[in-house]
């Protein structure tokens, strides 16, 4: 019930725009549906303890109220960042209250991340025997940031950030409850969305800005008149939660794809969000010698210089020489060859650490160690006719390996060749001496 007082205050339009039913709900088409968990949970009117993981104004809040309703539940919220364990012991009381008359509770508890290891533990006993339907919002990766224990016991549901015709849902819902349009320009409009960035909230928190502009002569507002009236929302980017892994992997994978465009939008994004170019050029150093190797031996050496160039002229100018390596970086022939060769040799060597190299490539500094066979039979490659030997290099008892397989692509269709040669010599030694792998 709404006090007096309360009934004076102007509510946000936020708030007296958020839904009232499910079908009301914007942007999360995915999790409705003949089969969609939200329809299954309308359908059964229960309710399970449920992660709700996206990112901020996407609805995760609203969802959650809307669950406790479906399932006639009394709906306790909490947020992580302003409360402790003494908060969630009165929580936990009142349900067992509740659940003595045959009530039951769902604990909604905001930035679910935000709580320790003991405080989520402190969950389980009242999830497992019903005093409590939890529901937890979450912008960060659960797998990352919620205990194992709590994580089996709950379902999680992914919520995507608002698309283009749900922000317009939402702009449209706005001028209904106001009962006048927005006095923005059509191309006015679509900067208000795209400012947005997805945030629901954020949308309407500008959209009321609006509103409460006065009457003008001079007509809708432009892009240009928007720009000074609302202040654009900053990019969501923190160097230590999962957008940051998110767009370093969308950024390595665009290289690995060959899309320069696509390679320097996530670039630029990060930068944006203020992330360190000196991680970003670790970073592409990382890419050159995991995923291009020897196909372009030059790349390696261009993320060095670029990486350098930045450390010398410093921001803006210096994230332009990055820029020229991601564009580099994306157009090289790619080959992780050497990669998975020093990965699989260091399978092996892990495996086979206890055997000694053939005697006959072993020094002899000492009469002792001549006796005994070291550097007996070694040939001197210098002195061959083509400068090969063809001798075995590996542990005696220990089958020859090929670890590098070059690719046919790059520089490293070069290597394939000389890969190829010495390998023929090498069986044409064998064949000679009588000798086998």
């Amino acid at each position: 019930m709404v006090s007096l007082f309360e009934s004076q205050v102007a509510r946000p339009l936020a708030d007296r725009l958020r839904p009232k039913k499910l079908t009301e709900v914007v942007g999360q088409d995915h999790l409705f549906g003949d089969d969609g968990p939200l329809t299954r949970m309308t359908q059964t009117g229960r309710v399970p303890s449920v992660i709700l993981w996206g990112p901020p104004g996407c609805g995760k809040t609203t969802l959650a109220r809307l669950m406790a309703d479906i399932a006639d539940m009394a709906f306790e919220p909490l947020s992580a960042i302003f409360s402790g364990v003494a908060d969630l012991r009165k929580v936990f009381d009142r349900a067992r209250g509740r659940r003595a008359t045959g009530a039951s509770t769902l604990l909604f508890v905001d930035e679910i991340h935000r709580f320790n290891k003991a405080q989520q533990d402190s969950f389980l006993p009242y999830v497992e025997d019903g005093t409590i339907t939890l529901i937890g919002a979450t912008t960060e990766n659960p797998s990352f940031e919620l205990n194992a224990a709590l994580l089996s016991r709950s379902q999680v549901l992914v919520l995507k950030r608002l698309d283009d015709p749900a922000l317009e849902e939402l702009l449209k819902r706005s001028e209904g409850e106001m009962g006048f349009d927005l006095p923005l320009t059509g191309e006015a409009r679509t900067t208000l969305r795209a400012m947005a960035d997805g945030d629901g909230r954020y949308l309407l928190n500008m959209a009321e800005e609006l509103f409460m502009l006065p009457a003008s002569d001079d007509g809708p507002l432009g892009v240009a008149e928007l720009s000074r009236v609302i202040q654009k929302r900053m990019p969501i980017y923190d160097k230590g939660d999962d957008s940051h892994y998110n767009l370093i992997s969308a950024l390595h994978k665009s290289v690995r794809g060959s899309d320069p465009d696509a390679a320097l939008y996530w670039y630029n994004r990060m930068l944006v969000g203020g992330e360190d170019p000196k991680y970003v050029a670790r970073r592409l150093l990382r890419m050159a010698i995991e995923d291009i190797g020897l196909a372009d031996p030059q790349a390696q050496q261009i993320c060095l210089g670029a990486w350098q160039s930045y450390e010398r002229l410093g921001s803006p100018e210096g994230e332009l020489a990055l820029g020229q390596a991601v564009i580099y970086l994306a157009l090289a022939p790619k080959s992780n060859a050497g990669y998975n060769a020093y990965n699989h040799s260091a399978r092996i060597a892990r495996d086979t650490g206890s055997l000694t190299p053939p005697a006959h490539i072993l020094n002899a500094p000492t009469k002792l160690m001549k006796e005994i066979g070291y550097g007996q039979g070694y040939a001197y490659d210098h002195d061959q006719e083509d400068g090969f030997s063809g001798q075995n290099y590996f542990p005696e008892g220990m089958r020859r390996q090929q670890f590098y397989d070059p690719v046919e692509r790059g520089f490293e269709r070069d290597l394939r060749k000389r890969v190829d040669y010495f390998a023929k010599l090498r069986r044409e030694r064998q064949k000679k001496c009588g000798e086998t792998d």
